[in-house]
């Protein structure tokens, strides 16, 4: 069925959605039906030189949808749909593509470049088309310039899509010396050179072997140094952009280049057109990063001479590097405060700044503030603007000794431009600066407040005014307001924010009701700073926060009242009901931790609830999520009074649960039923088959995201701990599960970073439903059917202790579940433990652990064991 795909093709890109709808579904159909037909014809529609761009551009790029998705499991669907089909039908696919690299049309070159690449991702783990390689190199150098072009960008999206251990070293070479090569001055073609430029930028973590090799190593740093003073501005960007990924991927190799990228960043910063100079800041962001997680790492206790792999770029650089920053900071727009994603030079280098103070703390502060000084007081906004911005910068990093001083002094010229200064930029900079001020350097922690009797009237006065102000200057006092709070969370029964508490919720409750408040992000900010409040709040201001709970019902009673709505107020409106959810959360759980307030504020439970189940009858994910988390609180605070809930509220728990696509809301419903079990225990019961039904079938589906997985196992635990002895027949279900998960999860040697992490969250998870399990079943006259479990557990556990890469959670998690198996089986999981290859020395590193929590479990632990090994 060869069909006329052209047609088709340009009829599914017509703007009359009548022809549109009928070519995609002819599409489709075709695809369904004989998917190699299909595939033959795209790529020989994307190879014919005669066909129209539009209709080879959207064959093209419907074949490389055939190959690949963003889902994981519809990837690996396609990936096998790929690997299955005829090799002759396969070759002649590529040979299309392969000839398409050559055609005059550049559309149709860089999508072919794109399905090569996407091919080869998919066949060369596979030891398939293994002449791919050396096929694109070979006569790289004697083709027109076009085809070289697109050759290159080929190998470029070729190193993105495979990872370096399919492509052995030897091709690596030569990928790297055709790359450079094209890179060079004297390739007269710039497009030839781009495409090279950005080619080496994905081939860089291919070139660990390269990067060890000095003289291959000058060789490559030089081209690329050069490529930042080519007159085309996109290889310039470009050759930054290959710098920056150098920074992070090959840190220690930079010691003699640094001097160099020195004078061509600063040139570039100062001279050159934004695109390029943005990445030339970027590059020692990027430094700044390398090393603030290295002094993390190592911590401030080593020596100088000893093998730390600190270079100390930033500290050295610092003479000239922060002048040359501060310059940028008056580079601002003029309309740069209105545009969410806005991003410039001046913002750049602000940013940059701040990170350099995270690096060098203390060191950064003589630098700039004479800028500061100099600056502030300036009749042109700009100068005004950026000195605020510096200052606001460097608040993160230096000691609160050193700041501490400099801020008291700074504090009511701040406050007073905020209300003074004529210039908007000025005061959204001013609040922003606040903000900082009142994150880094104001809490319980500090030893000399900057908050005082004496001015604290006067700063709320201040903040509460600019919430009138435009939307983004309101939107920064809002954030300034949050940590304010945030500061006062733990200063005992009375806070200095109790006498403003009133006048503060209603100033905010004002700002969420701005006309302007859905344009910018100032309503989220609004309600986010009021949760903070009142989660910081003391118990003086709680017959206030009861007041507060039926204004929100109300407003969240008033969003569900059936107007017709367009798509897009439908969207802000369940932004807001989110937003109003996540509101009442806070309030419940604030109002549920005290006796006295939580009695009176069941008397709106019933109606909270009803609320909350309107909401699920709505179909929006946004929301779900919220409102699951506040009534998750909402049967914590009720605890055995949740039960008469429950029959309504099943059925959308149920939904949360098969909510596969929206993975988050999934998750969170998972945690919910959590709550639930420790709200209910025993009165659960009659949900469980339902839950435990869905849970196993979420488990073995190949289409949830991972990350649910882990919580998953943790709610089998607090299932168990509901119901106890009641959990037994889920036992043949449950216990496999664990037990295949834990053998996934306990062997992770040589896993990146990301996937170390992940074990660590998956065996946390199969640690607390083993915890759960054990203790459910504990003084139960069932507990002998766990003994036949309990081998693996105790094999689990040595085998996450011999791989040394657990964290501080599973470790406590870890040395809680030895004690519940000592504790629960006695004597029969003693002579198990005895025998058992690193209990005993688990058990020991856990006694000394500087962790306290670790340390507690294991002093349980041990008690427990030396019980059951007396038996």
């Amino acid at each position: 069925m060869a069909m006329e795909v052209t047609q088709v093709l340009l009829n599914a890109q017509s703007i009359d959605g009548n022809v549109r709808k009928h070519a995609e579904e002819s599409l489709k159909q075709f695809q369904e039906q004989n998917l190699s037909s299909f595939l033959l014809s795209l790529s020989s529609e994307l190879a014919n030189d005669e066909k129209s761009v539009d209709s080879r551009k959207l064959g093209g790029l419907i074949l490389k949808n055939a190959l690949d998705a963003k889902e994981q499991h519809r990837k690996l669907e396609l990936v096998q749909r790929w690997l299955s089909l005829a090799n002759n039908v396969k070759s002649q696919i590529k040979a299309c593509l392969l000839k398409t690299l050559s055609s005059p049309v550049a559309d149709a070159r860089s999508t072919a470049s794109q399905v090569i690449a996407k091919i080869a991702g998919i066949e060369l783990p596979h030891k398939q088309w293994p002449e791919l390689i050396g096929s694109l190199l070979s006569n790289i150098h004697q083709l027109p310039g076009h085809v070289r072009q697109a050759t290159l960008e080929t190998l470029g999206y070729l190193c993105e899509e495979v990872s370096s251990d399919v492509v052995d070293q030897d091709q690596v070479n030569k990928i790297l010396t055709a790359v450079v090569q094209g890179m060079n001055a004297s390739e007269g073609n710039n497009d030839v050179r781009l495409a090279a430029t950005r080619a080496l930028y994905n081939a860089l973590g291919f070139a660990q072997a390269n990067f060890t090799n000095d003289m291959e190593r000058d060789y490559i740093m030089r081209v690329i140094c050069e490529a930042t003073l080519c007159p085309e501005v996109k290889i310039r960007q470009a050759a930054f952009e290959c710098l920056v990924s150098i920074s992070s991927s090959y840190y220690e190799k930079l010691a003699p280049y640094i001097q160099d990228i020195f004078s061509i960043t600063a040139k570039a910063v100062r001279e050159d057109e934004e695109p390029v100079a943005l990445q030339a800041i970027e590059f020692w962001s990027s430094i700044c990063d390398e090393e603030i997680d290295i002094l993390e790492e190592y911590g401030g206790d080593f020596t100088g001479d000893s093998d730390i792999p600190c270079f100390y770029f930033i500290k050295q650089a610092l003479p000239a590097l922060v002048p040359m920053l501060l310059e940028t900071l008056l580079k601002q727009e003029e309309d740069q405060d209105q545009d969410e994603g806005a991003w410039n030079i001046a913002m750049a280098g602000g940013t940059c700044l701040g990170l350099v103070a995270r690096t060098v703390g203390d060191d950064i502060v003589p630098l700039v503030m004479p800028f500061i000084e100099e600056n502030i007081t300036k009749p042109d906004w700009r100068q005004r603007e950026a000195a605020t911005y510096a200052f606001g910068s460097i608040l993160e990093g230096p000691s609160p000794d050193k700041l501490i001083p400099i801020v008291n002094v700074a504090l009511n010229f701040m406050l007073s431009a905020l209300t003074k200064d004529p210039n908007n930029h000025v005061k959204d900079t001013t609040a922003w600066t606040l903000g900082r001020i009142f994150e880094f350097l104001h809490g319980s922690t500090m030893d000399a407040p900057i908050i005082t009797q004496a001015n604290c009237q006067q700063i709320i006065t201040v903040l509460l005014q600019s919430m009138k102000d435009a939307s983004n200057v309101a939107e920064k006092a809002c954030g300034a307001l949050y940590f304010l709070a945030q500061g006062y969370e733990e200063v005992g029964p009375s806070s200095p924010l109790t006498p403003y508490f009133q006048e503060i919720v209603q100033a905010l409750l004002t700002v969420t009701h701005r006309e302007d408040a859905g344009e910018s992000r100032l309503r989220t900010a609004a309600y986010e700073t009021l949760n903070e409040v009142v989660r910081c709040s003391t118990d003086e201001t709680a017959p206030m926060v009861l007041q507060l709970v039926p204004v929100i019902m109300m407003e969240l009673h008033n969003t569900l009242e059936g107007q017709k709505l367009s798509s897009d107020e439908r969207e802000k409106q369940s932004e807001l009901q989110g937003l109003l959810c996540g509101c009442l959360q806070v309030i419940i759980q604030k109002l549920g931790s005290s006796e006295p307030t939580k009695y009176v504020f069941m008397q709106y439970a019933d109606q909270i609830m009803g609320l909350f189940l309107r909401i699920f009858a709505c179909r929006s994910a946004a929301m779900h999520e919220e409102a699951m988390l506040a009534i998750g609180s909402l049967a914590y605070a009720m605890g055995l009074d949740f039960a008469k809930y429950m029959l309504e509220f099943y059925k959308y728990l149920e939904m949360g649960l098969q909510n596969f696509e929206e993975y988050q809301v999934c998750a969170v419903t998972v945690g919910v039923v959590g709550d639930i079990c420790r709200a209910l225990e025993d009165k659960i019961l009659p949900y469980c088959d339902g839950i435990m039904t869905q849970l196993l079938k979420d488990l073995s589906s190949s289409q949830l995201h991972r990350s649910v997985k882990p919580p998953i196992f943790s709610c089998f635990g607090d299932i168990a701990l509901a119901i106890g002895e009641n959990f037994e027949k889920y036992l043949m279900y449950a216990m496999p599960m664990l037990q295949s998960a834990a053998d996934l999860s306990a062997h992770t040697a040589g896993a990146d970073d990301e996937m170390t992490e992940y074990a660590n969250s998956l065996r946390n998870g199969i640690l607390e439903a083993y915890s759960g399990i054990l203790q459910g079943f504990k003084n139960s006259p069932k507990t002998q059917l766990l003994i036949p479990y309990a081998p693996h557990i105790l094999q689990f556990l040595d085998s996450i202790y011999m791989e040394k890469d657990m964290d501080d959670v599973v470790m406590k998690t870890a040395i809680g579940v030895l004690g519940d198996l000592a504790d629960t089986l006695g004597s029969n999981a003693g002579s198990l433990i005895q025998q058992s290859l690193s209990s005993k020395d688990f058990l020991n590193e856990c006694l000394s652990s500087e962790d306290h929590m670790i340390k507690e479990s294991a002093e349980w632990a041990k008690l427990a064991i030396s019980r059951a090994i007396s038996v």
